[in-house]
């Protein structure tokens, strides 16, 4: 089984719970306007096998230990979604803690074949944690070039399969922070029986240097970084019981 695989990280201290060895898996079918990784967008990478990343993983593992794990991130790491069904099988076979951090595009409810890669990936993986972009499908489609529709279905599937979500929002300035979207973000959190935590991710501008490495126009341009303040009151609507 081969991965398209854009870079490792050993360090990483945001991607799940404890240290976690990270991989970015090449391949993405959104455009959002506030990603930082528009380089693991197009087809390509470095080709591993599952092997080959196992070791690279087990390098770490004084680290990571029992508190910590592997987190596959991308790019949307289940447009390949064999290889990390695959590498999670090895890597729980090691005793190792799996994590997929992804925006649920891939999940169509209505293919049989999706629902059961899907549901075959649930079996090896602790933790999803789950992007989601904007609840409302329109702003989804302008923020992502998307809706939301299979994210929102794969939710529901998680929750309905009793996998543990961690439910992950950018605050972008204009877009996501407004007093209706939160309150029916929040709405739909209550809805999901398996959620353990919600986490607001405030926009940064940190990617923009890649854009223009890329030759690609920043969508973003001019818009800010949220306020403290702004990130407080969104974390009270989403989080506070």
């Amino acid at each position: 089984m081969i991965g398209r695989i854009h870079s490792f990280e050993s360090f990483g201290t945001v991607d799940g719970p404890g240290i976690r060895f990270v991989v970015f898996l090449q391949g993405c079918p959104l455009r959002c306007q506030y990603c930082h990784n528009p380089d693991t967008w197009e087809a390509g990478g470095k080709e591993y096998t599952v092997e080959e990343v196992v070791a690279q993983a087990l390098r770490y593992k004084n680290y990571f230990g029992d508190k910590g794990g592997v987190t596959v991130t991308g790019g949307e790491p289940l447009v390949q979604i064999d290889f990390v069904t695959e590498l999670f099988k090895a890597l729980k076979a090691k005793g190792i803690h799996t994590c997929v951090d992804t925006s649920g595009i891939t999940f169509n409810p209505e293919s049989e074949t999706s629902v059961d890669k899907h549901k075959k990936l649930l079996g090896v993986t602790d933790l999803v944690l789950l992007d989601i972009k904007h609840i409302d499908d329109e702003a989804c489609k302008n923020l992502t070039g998307q809706g939301n529709a299979h994210t929102l279905a794969f939710a529901k599937f998680l929750s309905d399969n009793g996998t543990p979500i961690w439910i992950r929002q950018v605050l972008v300035p204009g877009i996501t922070d407004g007093e209706e979207s939160l309150a029916r973000t929040r709405a739909f959190i209550d809805e999901l029986k398996t959620v353990q935590k919600v986490e607001v991710l405030p926009y940064h501008t940190m990617g923009a240097v890649k854009y223009e490495k890329l030759g690609l126009e920043y969508p973003l341009q001019g818009v800010d970084a949220p306020s403290k303040e702004k990130v407080a009151y969104a974390k009270r609507i989403l989080t506070e019981k």
